[in-house]
């Protein structure tokens, strides 16, 4: 059975960080992208950060451009996201994904496998 397990996630205070990890089961997931999406209440969900199956390519929305870093170990089926500088806005449900795509993509229709997500909540 494939599955995507996210922890890490976890009440901080603003200026603080958090690093959160995606575990892969079931089969390799070293040749698919990965991303990570987050939902905050009453939005959509958005794209946070993705990295090709590589590793060789990453890509992070503008609003944590400089603040998170996404990387993976393929011997481990792992990803992770560390997020530095927390700021409130921050605060969203943190999903990750996988899915076999060239490079890596923006939109959640592109990966085929989902987490449940982990809590980020930033306090100030």
């Amino acid at each position: 059975q494939v599955q995507l397990v996210e922890s890490g996630g976890g009440l901080v205070q603003v200026g603080g960080s958090l690093r959160l990890t995606c575990a892969a089961s079931g089969r390799s997931f070293s040749y698919d992208a990965m991303g990570w999406f987050r939902q905050a209440p009453g939005k959509e969900r958005e794209f946070v950060a993705a990295i090709s199956w590589s590793g060789g390519s990453t890509y992070s929305a503008d609003s944590v451009k400089g603040r998170f870093t996404i990387s993976r170990d393929n011997a481990k089926n792992t990803v992770y996201l560390q997020m530095n500088s927390l700021k409130p806005e921050d605060t969203a449900i943190y999903y990750c994904a996988a899915g076999r795509i060239t490079g890596w993509s923006t939109r959640p229709s592109s990966y085929a496998y989902w987490g449940q997500g982990t809590q980020v909540t930033v306090s100030s």
